[in-house]
């Protein structure tokens, strides 16, 4: 389905799947009198919630990314993305902001299977960029948010879109973001492809510090009058921009040193292709002790191939390696690592 925003007659379409009734359902609490949303946490970091927004914030991030990206009036977008939860939100109140033309499609796995048009705009997961790797030519550009962009889905970008180009002279601009549901999606954007950046930059009239832990601190008077403290350890460059380097909370605690998961894994990720998660689990001489999760059928080869990765230091190797059929994610596609690591714990006993 297409909605014209520049042309909205939404009382003369008729929706045909429940997840076009949804996406209705929420254009109709937009255009109310009310000047709040209700919106849906993910609960990647803890148990799911549901809390108010107000429209005119919401508005106001839908024009900090549009501005960021130079959308213009009667560009296409496409919506891919649950609309229970903020990202799937925005890429509608984009759409209302900048008067784009809306493809709906179905949430998927495989968002673009049917896609045989270019579209200017579109936010996708990671997963769902990793199945649709023969179509995100047709993306000018394209933002993956939901989680962080791996090292070996980064590659996979690289050699199709580097193929797509010598084809078609169609550019297409990938982004990593950076936000939460309280900063009404993303604040920050790290470029993925042409160019690779470490760092991401925020969008203008947001200012960023870190507290004495290292964990970053975001002020976003036009989405949230509150100060933002966050449990995300960053390194802060020109005030403007910022390195990711973990979540304090999933900080591993091993013989006396602190493991950075998100850092070990982006090494990992580099040299195979599965999804890869590590843990600190209980242990009596070290504290925690560090295994390495895999998904995927158990594999000599997997194993050979991590003992001769090189790490930083010689304790970021794993003690144990466990592979699992399926990581548990949450609805939008995050690794739940609260789950998993129930689930390892439980193994264990």
């Amino acid at each position: 389905m297409l909605l014209n925003f520049n042309n909205l007659e939404i009382n003369n379409l008729q929706p045909k799947t429940e997840f076009e009734k949804k996406v209705f359902f929420f254009i109709e609490e937009w255009l109310s009198d009310f000047k709040m949303v209700k919106v849906q946490t993910s609960g990647s970091t803890g148990i799911p919630k549901i809390f108010e927004i107000e429209k005119e914030k919401m508005l106001n991030s839908a024009v900090m990314t549009c501005n960021f990206l130079n959308l213009r009036n009667g560009d296409s977008a496409l919506l891919c993305l649950p609309v229970e939860y903020i990202s799937g939100k925005m890429m509608v109140v984009r759409s209302f902001e900048r008067k784009l033309n809306l493809v709906i499609a179905e949430p998927s796995l495989k968002p673009l299977e049917n896609l045989n048009q270019e579209i200017d705009f579109c936010a996708m997961t990671p997963l769902q960029v990793e199945n649709s790797l023969d179509k995100i030519h047709f993306i000018k550009n394209l933002i993956i948010g939901g989680a962080a962009v791996s090292e070996s889905l980064k590659k996979k970008i690289f050699k199709n879109l580097d193929q797509q180009s010598q084809i078609s002279n169609f550019k297409s601009r990938i982004f990593e973001t950076y936000g939460m549901s309280e900063t009404l999606s993303h604040i920050a954007l790290k470029e993925v492809f042409p160019n690779t950046d470490e760092y991401f930059t925020v969008f203008e009239n947001i200012d960023i510090s870190v507290d004495e832990r290292g964990c970053l601190k975001i002020f976003a008077p036009k989405l949230n009058t509150e100060l933002l403290q966050t449990n995300d350890l960053v390194e802060i460059k020109n005030g403007n921009q910022f390195k990711f380097l973990g979540r304090i909370d999933n900080v591993i605690n091993s013989g006396a040193a602190k493991l950075f998961p998100e850092q070990l894994e982006a090494v990992v990720k580099k040299e195979i292709p599965n999804e890869v998660v590590f843990l600190g689990i209980k242990d009596e001489s070290l504290g925690q002790k560090l295994i390495l999760v895999i998904e995927g059928s158990e594999s000599d080869h997997l194993k050979s191939q991590i003992s001769n990765l090189k790490f930083e230091k010689s304790f970021h190797k794993p003690k144990e390696i466990i592979f699992i059929k399926k990581i548990p994610r949450t609805p939008n596609g995050k690794v739940n690592r609260l789950e998993l690591e129930s689930i390892i714990e439980e193994s264990y006993h």
